[in-house]
């Protein structure tokens, strides 16, 4: 089944988690999973900000391999729901101070660990399995992925900073993509999906008027 990029990004954006599943250096051949926090880039690339004594860390930094299960709300019964795996490649990076304020909004409580001994991954996804329901998976390659059009992180902070006196009380943005639109209203994280895909252009030409129609 023909499979479009658009659901399985709205599904990264609206899980606040995820289990990544690493190759276990303890026991050979073995898969090892845990939960991480879900934040994706301006390339809508998974990023992890782990310890570097983690297991699941030295996994990485031993094996790049890895893939990711997210799940989407929890409506009762998981082989109805909506889920997706990423499979891919994982590189540790140094992040940009856009990038670490992006993880921030997603993340705050984050902020504690970036005074220790926590490093910035990336995964690159090289193929995704897309489950919408029953009779709707299909598979996403990698260039599919890879050419999705983005909004730098750059310019996504100046686009926040324009709207941050548009939200109201208790409303807080925190990211915003060619494809939706993401904020938390009392802490609860939310996500307007945008009807169709928008350039970087339009996104900044008509996101007050977006942010006026959402909330």
């Amino acid at each position: 089944m023909k499979i479009t990029v658009a659901p399985a990004i709205h599904l990264l954006h609206e899980a606040a988690h995820a289990t990544l599943a690493t190759h276990s250096t303890q026991l050979a051949g073995y898969p090892y999973a845990t939960a991480v926090p879900c934040v994706v880039d301006a390339a809508q690339c998974p990023l992890f900000c782990v310890s570097l004594l983690a297991e699941h860390t030295k996994n990485l930094l031993a094996d790049r391999r890895v893939s990711l299960s997210v799940v989407g709300a929890e409506n009762g019964n998981i082989q109805a729901g909506v889920r997706m795996t990423v499979i891919g490649d994982v590189e540790r990076f140094e992040p940009s101070a856009e990038l670490v304020a992006r993880y921030l909004r997603y993340q705050p409580d984050a902020k504690q660990y970036l005074e220790l001994d926590f490093a910035f991954f990336r995964l690159q996804p090289k193929r995704i399995r897309y489950i919408g329901g029953p009779g709707k998976m299909g598979w996403i390659e990698d260039e599919r992925w890879a050419g999705l059009p983005l909004l730098p992180e750059v310019a996504e902070a100046d686009l926040l900073l324009q709207l941050a006196g548009s939200v109201p009380a208790g409303t807080h943005l925190l990211g915003i993509d060619c494809f939706g639109i993401d904020y938390a209203v009392n802490g609860r994280r939310a996500r307007q999906r945008f009807p169709e895909l928008r350039s970087a252009e339009n996104l900044a030409a008509t996101a007050p008027r977006i942010v006026a129609g959402l909330l």
